[in-house]
């Protein structure tokens, strides 16, 4: 009795691609960047919830007699903007906003783009090329000049940002999921399910979208990069999160003036948006490692 438990808790760590002891999560911890990028993102994400609380200045704070204090020359350890106030508090409840952000669109975006690839490659025929082709014109449109287009048409708030980046970004997801569920949707255990008399609903859901979870986990750590750099690209241009509300970007369009005199109000926020991004992208590669077994690290 003991040696079958002992065989099914085998089973179930070797199927399991996050188990500590998993062929899978031994992957991803081999993965030096990747492990530096999940600590980086752990790391940033724990200091913008719980790091203003514990600074002595609040991020609107305006400390008259400090203006343009450069970082470790004072009370203020990473300096002043213009105004006086904090970079550090700044920084940090910017990252609350960009951090927000890019998880908000991610999951606004891949719920999009897994319902929309996973019809299309179900359903295959009239429905699924029409979904594609629609997925194929949305491509059309370079996602930087359309999300500039439509930021300019819109009031500039969080949520509307969130839901302009989300709608801006589906459609590789879409197609992601769509290449998968074509290719798992005559498998055995698809046939079964059909044979016996499974939902359209159930069997989407149930059995395909499980086994395409590998690739949708790496599109989604992709996809949260991309929205904080698109967050980005439109704040620093003006059209996105609006002061007082920091975010990384504005805090970037907002330095452009003191470039030569005061380059750490860029170079600042401008290293907090590298970090970010490259950190999620580190995870995705390690992610995509750790889940297709084919693949040897070097």
């Amino acid at each position: 009795m003991s040696a079958d438990l002992t065989g099914v808790a085998e089973i179930r760590t070797a199927a399991s691609p996050f188990f500590w002891n998993s062929p899978g999560f031994r992957r991803f911890r081999q993965h030096r960047l990747a492990v530096f990028g999940a600590v980086a993102i752990v790391a940033m994400t724990l200091a913008c919830i719980f790091g203003p609380m514990l600074l002595p200045y609040s991020d609107t704070f305006i400390d008259i007699r400090q203006r343009f204090a450069p970082p470790f020359s004072g009370p203020h350890v990473l300096g002043t903007d213009p105004l006086g106030r904090d970079i550090l508090a700044r920084l940090l409840m910017a990252g609350r906003i960009s951090l927000a952000v890019g998880f908000s669109a991610m999951l606004i975006s891949m719920a999009t783009g897994i319902c929309i690839g996973m019809i299309a490659g179900f359903y295959e025929g009239a429905v699924g090329a029409a979904l594609m082709r629609f997925v194929d014109a949305m491509l059309c449109f370079p996602s930087i000049f359309l999300l500039l287009a439509i930021s300019a048409l819109i009031s500039p708030s969080v949520p509307s940002i969130v839901m302009l980046i989300a709608m801006t970004s589906w459609m590789e997801v879409a197609r992601v999921v769509e290449a998968q569920i074509k290719s798992l949707r005559t498998r055995d255990y698809v046939v079964a399910a059909v044979a016996m008399g499974a939902s359209n609903g159930r069997i989407m859901f149930r059995q395909l979208l499980p086994n395409a979870i590998a690739p949708i986990v790496v599109a989604a750590t992709l996809n949260v990069a991309h929205a904080i750099l698109a967050e980005s690209y439109i704040s620093f241009l003006g059209y996105g999160i609006q002061p007082p509300t920091p975010s990384w970007g504005n805090m970037l369009e907002n330095a452009q003036s003191y470039l030569t005199s005061a380059p750490w109000l860029a170079i600042l926020p401008g290293a907090a948006i590298t970090l970010a991004v490259t950190s999620f992208n580190f995870v995705g590669d390690g992610l995509r490692d750790a889940l297709d077994p084919r693949m040897d690290l070097p």
